[in-house]
């Protein structure tokens, strides 16, 4: 597998070994060994699977008092997933990065605590797949609004209007956010 840091040091840009033929491919999407000999040394206690719809926008979402690292990949279809670092000590707070992952790429992102995550899907409809070091608590679950100016991720929406939980629209901005020390 390729693994490559980002602009954001500790959010990975993964690309699987992928062995394909007439009959389809095989990959390996977890293996403890490899990921920590890439540098990728953690345990996972939760995996989660979501299907949504064209349009659809999820986040910008983190946990504060228990906070997850999050390794996403998709399955079906295609997103533009982002990951903000929201650590106001760090001297990238209040930057993004953003790729594409898709069925067809097969790329995967590390995400990393201390970092708020989000997707926009891009086709018909998309599976989008996460494991997480620490199991969800919704006492501690947190938002940022995802058109926040200061921050200006640049989503790919083109002419469709995101669909947004009732959440994720009333999600405060960076500035006004809970967030990391």
């Amino acid at each position: 597998m390729i693994v490559t840091e980002t602009a954001l040091p500790g959010v990975m840009l993964i690309e699987p070994k992928v062995f394909g033929d007439d009959r389809g491919f095989f990959l390996e999407s977890w293996n403890a060994s490899a990921f920590a000999t890439a540098g990728l040394d953690m345990d996972f206690v939760q995996d989660n699977h979501s299907r949504s719809a064209r349009g659809v926008l999820r986040g910008l979402h983190y946990q504060l008092g228990t906070p997850q690292g999050k390794l996403v990949r998709v399955t079906s279809g295609a997103v533009f997933d982002v990951a903000v670092d929201i650590r106001r000590s760090s001297p990238h707070f209040g930057r993004w990065v953003g790729y594409e992952l898709s069925d067809a790429n097969k790329r995967m992102l590390y995400v990393p605590p201390g970092f708020a995550h989000g997707f926009c899907v891009l086709s018909d409809s998309a599976d989008f797949l996460y494991k997480c070091t620490t199991l969800y608590n919704a006492p501690t679950d947190r938002g940022i609004r995802w058109d926040d100016p200061a921050i200006g991720i640049d989503w790919p929406l083109g002419d469709m209007v995101p669909q947004l939980s009732g959440k994720d629209a009333v999600a405060p901005l960076l500035a006004d956010a809970e967030v990391f020390a």
